[in-house]
């Protein structure tokens, strides 16, 4: 248990598995589809959640931080806020351009599903990427080597999706990857990169109706995207748009800059024996004889 990678392997299976056979079970149901895919979504998100505590009560033998109650409100409903207007500025703009027109209106209902695949993503994938991946690398190699780390990975889940395609996975890799582990960079707990998370796919799916991941989405709004790839984001959604990356690179850069002011960097082992050894050295050399 003392090696990072080993750690990782363990909450992943642990939370992995679960969600995944539980998500199943509900779809074999007899439910309306609607209904099936809202209550797996929830009920993953819930599963992941009950087990990750047990993982870090159980093997890790600590408090649960990221999930602690001092800050909570006010970062989940900073994240939401955040989200919401991160996408709602990337669709603004390509709706200036001419790349977003809208077509047709939803009703209340058909905000149903999407939030609840929104609430499913945001939770159970910031705790297998965030809470997991990054924080446990983190420990081990740094923050720098761990955002990067932890960003490729999340990219390249991305590829397992429908519409898929090499630059859509580069895309979530410096939007996504980068930004939510800058979150939790700054705040030290999960509820800021569960918000963004939650607010940036409801806004996308539930509210402008465009395809999330590659998954079409019927929202509040009938949206459809037309230009070049590079522009739009193609099949792939919005997420793989030049102008969505630029936007959630430049926030990143900014609460990594705070994170950064406020130390909340962690260095690499190798960093932080060699300082501890500096210091050792220093404080025995002012030592009288």
């Amino acid at each position: 248990m003392r090696s990072a990678l080993i750690r990782i392997i363990i909450g992943f299976i642990a939370v992995a598995l679960p969600v995944v056979a539980v998500q199943w079970l509900v779809r074999q149901l007899p439910l309306p589809r609607p209904v099936a895919v809202a209550s797996a979504a929830l009920l993953g998100a819930a599963v992941a959640y009950l087990i990750y505590r047990a993982y870090v009560r159980l093997m890790e033998k600590r408090e649960l931080f990221e999930f602690g109650r001092e800050g909570a409100l006010s970062e989940l409903a900073a994240g939401l806020v955040l989200g919401t207007a991160l996408f709602a500025s990337a669709i603004g703009i390509l709706a200036l351009l001419g790349s977003y027109r809208v077509t047709a209106a939803g009703t209340l209902s058909d905000l149903a599903v999407p939030l609840a695949a929104a609430i499913g993503a945001g939770v159970i994938e910031e705790i297998v990427f965030r809470g997991l991946i990054f924080r446990i690398t983190e420990q081990s190699l740094g923050t720098l080597w761990a955002l990067a780390i932890s960003a490729v990975l999340f990219g390249l889940i991305h590829l397992i999706g429908p519409s898929t395609t090499t630059y859509a996975a580069i895309a979530i890799i410096f939007e996504a990857g980068i930004l939510l582990a800058a979150a939790f960079v700054l705040t030290r707990r999960l509820w800021l990169c569960i918000g963004t998370h939650v607010a940036w796919n409801f806004t996308q799916g539930g509210i402008f109706g465009v395809a999330v991941s590659g998954r079409p989405s019927r929202g509040l709004l009938r949206g459809t995207l037309t230009g070049p790839e590079f522009l739009t984001g193609g099949t792939f959604g919005v997420e793989a748009s030049i102008v969505a990356i630029v936007l959630c690179v430049s926030v990143a850069a900014v609460l990594l800059l705070v994170a950064r002011r406020q130390n909340r960097f962690v260095l690499p082992f190798w960093r932080a024996r060699a300082e501890r050894s500096a210091g050792s050295a220093r404080a025995e050399s002012t030592v009288p004889d």
